[in-house]
């Protein structure tokens, strides 16, 4: 499947077709010799151009034989245009020489097959169109190949060069630089977000979901068909990338969010979201997934667009608190943290997706029932640092933060404060915080922020707080303080979070909508955001045979009485759920019975 689409813009067809080629709108008659005869082609180039930059898309279809590689050339017409970051090919410059080389996904082209390459790229002066390309050394417009010219003295913004004659064997051997436009510091603020109208659409369907179907959620690429659309899905929709970021357009957005999420083995301490690609499938998560999102996301039409990308949930932490050593350790995250699937994987998604200027990473920090012990948040902290200068990427990459993706802490415990004593004993020795240093989810962001800082992440980072399903509200919430009879009936009588263990993150039942989405809360804080669209399930209570990837865990089975990670207690889940993204009406039911603010 062609994952790739034309961006608009001025195209011209260079063909080689029997003995003569189109150049420049009239017919130049030239030899065929046998070696052309073999690699016949014809190249569309086409551009939408920016003052100083453009992004550029490059059509090539094979006339001739069928073809194993493929390696295409060009050269620009002026010294200053620049290829700065590239897609689907191994791209490289050498002076005004371009070179593209396939990736190992594309490089088999049968006759009369296409393949749709592109860049984003500088120029100053003027960004006239290359007069003629090659492939595989055969002329495709009738012109000669490229001759060489010494490599020009490496700006700022780039790396040393690879020759044209040298076959790269990394991409993009150019640095990638931001596109037009400054980065605002918190892309939330002044502007109104995305509604995806496939979510509206089954919130309307509801009784009284209309209250809330206008609120902003994000978009989720759990597997690489996600990208195109996925009809036939019981989790996503038919839309795909740029179907909803034209869609933002029409609505006039400022600002739109996807869950970057289908690493090598992922979410490996979990069955209900495991993933389609294997803990070893590190070049196809770069090639088939980072990559045509990227394509996508880079294209100029978007650029006014801030497009907020949440970073792989649910990843990084389990290389600290689910591997060998640790209670309830998997196989699957031994091998991911040995391998180095996760850390490269989430530094190569933020080095591609953050040298689109539009783009606003934020990398997932768990939630404060998973890593709010300081033997589990400065580790995860190292880890995050670690992922955020891996595969060519900086923390420069990373905006921010976000922190209860998908889950049900609470935003704020009004009666019980991490600091209280009951007869002299602290709370956090109750059963439920279990010395945990924070018991909800805002002053774990603030702390995790300071904290993210003062490990080298930049001054300026913000926090997300996912708070889509964490109100807590309904006729079970707490009025004041429990007894203080002991530490337990006390943190168990006030707490608002009525879950059986922190732990617990499938389906659960009491659950209620958080706050609504809006930007700057409070200090530190970016946004409070609902990037699990409410409604969507966890996961199925029982094993459901499917083509989705969708396993069945049993902490989303109501009967399962739980493991070490949970303190060995009952679920909490829902029943009757389906596989994970899956609309669940009675979820969706509960979460607004149970809304905090409630609903009007």
């Amino acid at each position: 499947m062609n994952l790739w689409r034309r961006l608009s813009g001025r195209s011209r067809a260079l063909a080689l077709t029997g003995a003569g080629v189109l150049v420049a709108g009239g017919l130049v008659t030239i030899p065929v010799t046998a070696a052309q005869a073999a690699t016949q082609c014809s190249v569309d180039y086409s551009t939408s151009d920016w003052p100083g930059g453009f992004t550029a898309t490059v059509t090539i279809k094979n006339l001739g034989d069928p073809l194993t590689s493929w390696t295409l050339g060009f050269t620009f017409p002026n010294t200053t245009q620049q290829v700065q970051q590239g897609w689907s090919a191994i791209w490289s410059q050498s002076g005004r020489n371009v070179t593209a080389k396939n990736e190992s996904y594309n490089g088999s082209l049968s006759s009369g097959a296409s393949t749709t390459i592109g860049f984003n790229g500088a120029w100053s002066g003027s960004n006239p169109k290359p007069t003629q390309f090659t492939l595989n050394g055969t002329v495709c417009n009738g012109g000669t190949p490229p001759t060489s010219t010494p490599p020009t003295s490496a700006s700022p913004t780039t790396r040393p060069t690879t020759s044209p004659s040298t076959s790269p064997t990394t991409s993009p051997t150019v640095s990638p630089t931001t596109s037009p436009g400054q980065r605002v510091e918190n892309p939330y603020a002044g502007v109104k977000g995305y509604v995806n109208p496939e979510w509206k659409a089954k919130a309307d369907g509801e009784p009284g979901g209309n209250r809330v179907s206008n609120n902003p959620t994000a978009v989720w690429l759990d597997r690489i068909a996600a990208i195109n659309g996925t009809p036939n899905s019981s989790s996503n929709g038919a839309m795909g990338v740029r179907d909803h970021l034209d869609e933002a357009l029409r609505q006039g957005a400022g600002y739109i969010q996807f869950v970057i999420y289908d690493l090598p083995g992922r979410d490996c301490s979990a069955l209900a979201s495991n993933g389609e690609l294997g803990p070893n499938d590190l070049p196809r998560y770069k090639a088939e997934y980072i990559d045509p999102i990227a394509a996508i996301q880079g294209d100029a039409k978007y650029r006014n667009l801030r497009i907020i990308n949440i970073i792989e949930i649910d990843s990084l932490p389990n290389l600290v608190t689910n591997t060998s050593g640790n209670a309830g350790g998997t196989a699957m995250c031994d091998t991911v943290k040995a391998n180095g699937a996760y850390v490269n994987g989430v530094g190569y998604a933020l080095a591609k997706l953050g040298a689109i200027g539009s783009v606003y990473n934020y990398v997932d920090a768990a939630h404060h029932g998973w890593i709010g012990w300081d033997t589990n948040l400065g580790p995860t902290i190292q880890t995050i640092k670690q992922a955020a200068t891996a595969s060519g990427s900086t923390v420069k990459n990373v905006r921010g933060f976000i922190v209860n993706t998908a889950n049900y802490s609470a935003l704020q415990e009004p009666y019980v404060k991490i600091t209280d004593n009951v007869n002299g004993q602290t709370v956090r020795q109750s059963k439920w915080i279990d010395w945990n240093q924070y018991v909800d989810e805002l002053t774990f962001a603030q702390a995790f922020r300071q904290q993210a800082v003062s490990a080298g992440f930049d001054s300026n980072v913000g926090m997300l707080i996912d708070t889509s399903r964490n109100g807590w509200g309904g006729t079970a919430r707490p009025k004041n303080a429990g007894p203080t009879t002991s530490v337990d009936a006390y943190v168990d009588g006030g707490r608002i979070d009525r879950r059986v263990h922190a732990g617990n993150w499938c389906n659960q039942a009491g659950a209620g909508l958080g706050e609504r989405p809006r930007a700057n809360p409070t200090t530190g804080i970016h946004a409070y955001v609902w990037v699990k669209p409410p409604g969507e399930s966890d996961g199925s209570s029982k094993e459901i045979p499917n083509n989705e990837g969708k396993g069945f865990d049993r902490m989303c089975d109501p009967t399962y009485t739980g493991n070490a990670r949970n303190g060995n207690s009952m679920s909490g889940a829902l029943p009757n759920a389906p596989i994970s993204g899956a609309w669940f009406s009675a979820q969706f039911q509960e979460l607004m019975r149970n809304a905090y603010p409630p609903l009007s």
